[in-house]
């Protein structure tokens, strides 16, 4: 529990709030004067000259004085400023600063013209604020600071502090030199790097912790916080160069991200996951049981991609890991991809063009032909396949679509019921199917023989969905007409060499894998997945998760929320309730959800709970895994 008789001391400037006060006056005053850049520059230069310490504080104040030209009217434009520019996780844990505001002091170089109306909001008074005053000259313009004030003067922080005398231990929590002298100086307990606004070498080199937010210092210190678990102890690995829009997104959401840029085997991966979160990744990465048996802290993998069977889905929901894809963020990349295809092929562009970049002129209409009123046959009817169907029908294409699933149609397509109907009718045969292990040689001799001669066919789906011989056979022999190839059987983990027996081949199209490979379907991916973590992190939510019961929360409101996921057998939802019950707990929602393999239930409760209850919920019977949110 709490120790008795602590105090925190805080700095005020990119600490409490997220600048530094006078350079956002500096700006205010400076705003229509034509060297306001030079100048400001200027300011923050001697700024963090002071706060690094490599001039004395004294020198900087009077520095920056001189330059600010300001006057005591805009002081009150500054206050409305600085409302605005509460550090987040400040303005988010008020509760803490209300609860132990007797506890509470602001030491700051800064000025309590300023500093008081700030943290009257928090319910620090102007006697717990010790910082410099301005001095004024008759037409209220600033012109100086009281110079008798220690906190004017080099290391004036120490003398204040020792001057304060506290009892119990004294913890500083600030983000530069004059913060954490006070802690070298013997008088303080203890100095918490704060690094949510700026990160200062020297300050985090001398910390006792380093915080990136206040809920981390209200963690290490066990104090009421917003949060259960500070983010940035949650640690997101992304693997293979997803978007760095990932990385921004789930960085600036407070999680600790690395980011590398390439697969890593399995044996590698056993060793990389153990103490992480959650791992991103694309097609390439094996999640295997071998490496769900030693992740010890997983909550959820992220796919960068479509499919997932580069997952043991299984056996991550057996865990209690929530998988996440992006079915539908790169469905238009393929299409347009596949669309191009076709006309080039049909038109035989790339041979011409072969042509032309040796040298030879070549103009003919031989093999050249309009894809307007030419038959596509659309294997697998789901997102990809449907939106291909809309844009093919809108240039001029008869559809037929074939699914193993009862598919509508849209627009004017027409539903085959066989496979061998749709091929024995295609001018174009496209394959967009899943990445289920029975497709594989999906089209294989048979079916490239119950093909049109002459067809063409595309696949942008998965390299193992056709038999590569006996699609090079056909194209040589001239069964087929062209091909467009954008996956493989066997694909390299990097960027490098690559053979495939389709090399050399005229009219046919070989791409390594970029179907989906835009800028703006890997930017829409960087945002789909990250916020479905980010959502089931902070939230509990389940929603679009391909291997877990999907639930869709409320938002939290005031309320401790309890997340139970456990194997589905009959009476753990009693035991649960029997527990909460037990520990006279008030549930204000209650959400359940299963599958044939595991319930997820969550449980939103209004009160304060005696740690011993989380201790009765992970011991229930069957129970997979526990967490609580608040």
């Amino acid at each position: 529990m709490v120790e008795e008789g602590r105090k925190y001391v805080f700095d005020f400037d990119s600490t409490l709030t997220r600048v530094e006060a006078l350079d956002v006056l500096a700006e205010m005053t400076l705003r229509n004067k034509a060297n306001k850049d030079e100048v400001l520059k200027e300011i923050q230069d001697i700024t963090n000259l002071g706060i690094d310490g490599d001039i004395s504080f004294t020198e900087s104040l009077e520095r920056r004085i001189k330059l600010l030209n300001a006057h005591k009217d805009d002081l009150e434009g500054l206050v409305s400023e600085l409302k605005q520019k509460i550090s987040k996780s400040i303005e988010e844990n008020k509760e803490f600063f209300q609860e132990y505001a007797d506890d509470i002091y602001v030491i700051s170089c800064g000025f309590k013209e300023f500093i008081d109306p700030i943290v009257a909001a928090y319910d620090i008074p102007s006697e717990r604020v010790y910082a410099n005053t301005f001095k004024f000259d008759e037409d209220g313009n600033i012109v100086g600071f009281d110079e008798t004030n220690v906190l004017s003067s080099h290391n004036g922080k120490i003398e204040c502090l020792k001057t304060l005398n506290l009892d119990g231990e004294v913890q500083v929590i600030g983000d530069g030199y004059s913060d954490y002298v006070m802690r070298e100086a013997g008088i303080a307990d203890k100095f918490f790097a704060y690094t949510e606004n700026v990160h200062r070498e020297k300050a985090t080199e001398n910390a006792d912790f380093i915080t990136p937010n206040l809920n981390e210092f209200l963690f290490v210190n066990d104090l009421p916080r917003k949060v259960s678990y500070p983010k940035n102890r949650i640690k997101i690995l992304l693997l293979e160069n997803v978007h760095p829009d990932a990385f921004e997104n789930l960085s600036e959401d407070g999680f600790s991200v690395e980011l590398v840029k390439h697969s890593i085997p399995e044996e590698e991966l056993v060793e990389r996951i153990k103490g992480v979160h959650v791992l991103g990744i694309r097609s390439k990465t094996q999640v295997t049981e071998k490496v769900l048996e030693a992740a010890d802290k997983l909550l959820a993998v992220g796919a960068f991609c479509i499919g997932t069977t580069q997952i043991a889905l299984e056996a991550a929901k057996k865990k209690g890991v929530v998988v996440f894809n992006a079915p539908y963020s790169n469905t238009r990349s393929v299409v347009e991809l596949a669309i191009g295809q076709i006309i080039m092929l049909k038109r035989s562009i790339f041979a011409r063009s072969s042509e032309i970049h040796r040298g030879q002129w070549f103009k003919t209409a031989l093999n050249s032909q309009e894809v307007r009123g030419k038959n596509l046959g659309i294997v697998g009817y789901g997102n990809i396949g449907k939106q291909l169907s809309v844009l093919a029908e809108a240039i001029g294409m008869r559809v037929y679509y074939y699914d193993v699933a009862d598919q509508l149609a849209l627009g004017n397509a027409i539903k085959c019921s066989s496979l061998e109907d749709l091929l024995s009718v295609s001018d174009v045969v496209t394959l967009h199917i899943d990445d289920n292990k029975a497709n594989k040689n999906f089209i294989g001799e048979r079916e490239i023989n119950q093909m049109r001669d002459g067809a063409i066919l595309i696949n942008l789906a998965r390299g193992f969905v056709v038999d590569i011989p006996a699609l090079a056979n056909a194209l040589k022999s001239g069964k087929l007409g062209g091909a467009a190839v954008d996956v493989y059987p066997e694909e390299p983990r990097a960027n490098g060499e690559f053979t495939t027996e389709l090399q050399g081949l005229e009219n046919v199209i070989l791409t390594p894998h970029i179907g989906g490979s835009t800028e703006e379907a890997q930017r829409d991916i960087a945002d789909f997945v990250p916020n479905k973590i980010m959502d089931y992190i902070n939230s509990g939510n389940t929603v679009d998760a391909v291997n877990f019961p999907n639930i869709r929360l409320p938002k939290q409101n005031k309320a401790h929320r309890f997340l139970h996921i456990h194997k589905n057998v009959p009476g753990v939802m009693a035991k649960i309730n029997e527990v909460l019950a037990k520990y006279e707990m008030n549930i204000t929602g209650q959400y359940l959800s299963t599958d044939p393999e595991v319930g997820y239930v969550i449980s939103d409760l209004d009160k304060e709970y005696n740690k011993e209850v989380i201790k009765a919920l992970k011991s229930v019977e069957h129970t997979i895994k526990f967490r609580v949110l608040y």
